[in-house]
């Protein structure tokens, strides 16, 4: 076995940090675009009289990368040649979403709202998966230049991971269907012009069959974005949505009827295996960040890399790096292999440990900083609020550790989809 990097994919990320380079680190560094990125970034980037969404501007900052990273061939690299891409793995963008969160923080890769050079476009890899002919013709190349945007409407006010209890219905009505309920953290609302919402068609609570996918357009009658909700990371875009009495045609209808919850999933271990890599390589820069600070920083005489104090934490977070990365490399290596259901638990084991591995990074990088690490001039605080979000959203620390005990105890995994299984999404 050969656990060297190979050549071309090394060859990808030496031609990444030359676009980055020549392209968007001067678009960065142009017109004060550094206030989204310093100290100023969380109030450059809200419109906080606008409901905490993100500021227009902003936007069109992160839409001029997007374009540049498209014409240099980079945005789509994760996408098949159809679309345009470069048919990259899950190995591959395992390995270059680490190498971009390693850099830190900047216009190449802003993990707030998973905008990147190197596309993660989990929902187009569901749109080609699932979605017809038309649905695919009405929203795939929109949606990857920017000029669609799909919203994603699953958790609820009473239910989030245990989805197959949703109260959202929809009953079919001649060649139409009349959906109810709301969700809650539905993401996009702000700009979506669609959004996918999950309804109970058939069958009872708690049953994974029965739940269907509907791509819903958020001008339709009786659907209302009620507000945004303000997180621990601003902006948002997480809304609250109710929905009453809107109608929608059968072909609204994404994947099969009742079998929505197999899309959630193709969605949640596309994002779970790439955010796991994220953090590893945000955990990393953390971990080198404060190595770099104990060695420069003098106290009482000495460099603070001397103190014990110092090194034993940051060498348990390096270690645990070590291991998380090459967890994070194999189940991705396997993911173009096997089918994503037969390794969904060590998806699942990535997830949760790489979350808590940079929450944990970064908490101790603004430990090492001290008084500095505390402020906003910093970058900790905001790596911290932001993969803190990834220990509960797309399945908790919890469920992910349940998932794992039901692969591991025998009571889910490959043939025996229980119907508490879909919840766990």
């Amino acid at each position: 076995m050969d656990y060297n990097l190979p050549e071309d994919i090394t060859e990808i990320l030496r031609e990444i940090d030359e676009f980055i380079d020549a392209e968007i680190r001067p678009l960065q560094e142009s017109d004060d675009n550094n206030r989204f990125f310093d100290h100023r970034r969380e109030w450059a980037r809200t419109d906080f009289e606008g409901g905490g969404v993100p500021r227009q501007d902003w936007e069109e900052l992160l839409g001029e990368m997007r374009r540049r990273a498209d014409a240099a061939g980079w945005l789509r690299y994760g996408l098949p040649a159809q679309v345009g891409g470069r048919d990259g793995s899950s190995f591959d963008m395992a390995i270059i979403r680490e190498h971009l969160a390693h850099k830190g923080l900047g216009l190449h890769n802003d993990l707030q709202n998973e905008s990147s050079i190197v596309g993660n476009f989990p929902f187009a890899h569901m749109l080609m998966n699932f979605g017809t002919t038309e649905q695919q013709d009405e929203f795939l190349e929109p949606m990857i230049r920017g000029e669609a945007r799909i919203g994603f409407g699953l958790t609820e006010p009473d239910h989030g991971s245990d989805a197959t209890w949703m109260e959202t219905t929809a009953r079919k009505v001649g060649d139409s269907w009349i959906i109810n309920g709301g969700k809650r953290f539905n993401s996009g609302m702000h700009n979506a012009t669609h959004d996918v919402v999950f309804a109970r068609t058939s069958g009872k609570d708690g049953d994974a069959r029965g739940i269907t996918a509907f791509f819903v357009p958020t001008d339709r009658p009786g659907f209302s974005v009620d507000f945004q909700w303000w997180t621990f990371n601003m902006p948002t875009d997480h809304a609250e949505v109710t929905i009453t009495d809107v109608e929608v045609p059968d072909s609204a209808i994404f994947g099969a009827e009742g079998e929505g919850l197999a899309v959630a999933q193709s969605f949640v271990h596309e994002n779970r295996i790439r955010q796991a890599a994220s953090g590893v390589g945000a955990a990393q820069y953390c971990i080198d960040q404060s190595v770099e600070y104990a060695r420069s920083r003098h106290t009482f005489g000495a460099p603070l890399a001397t103190r014990q104090a110092i090194q034993f934490p940051l060498v348990e977070l390096h270690t645990e790096a070590e291991l998380v990365r090459g967890l994070v490399r194999k189940t991705a290596w396997e993911l173009d292999r096997i089918p994503h259901m037969q390794i969904s638990d060590r998806v699942s084991m990535c997830n949760y440990r790489a979350n808590r591995l940079v929450c944990d990074a970064a908490d101790q990088a603004i430990q090492v900083h001290g008084g500095m690490g505390y402020t906003r001039h910093m970058p900790f605080e905001h790596i911290y609020r932001h993969h803190r979000r990834y220990r509960i959203t797309e399945g908790s620390d919890e469920v992910q550790i349940r998932k794992i005990a039901g692969y591991l105890f025998g009571f889910a995994g490959p043939g025996k989809r229980r119907s508490s299984d879909a919840g766990d999404q």
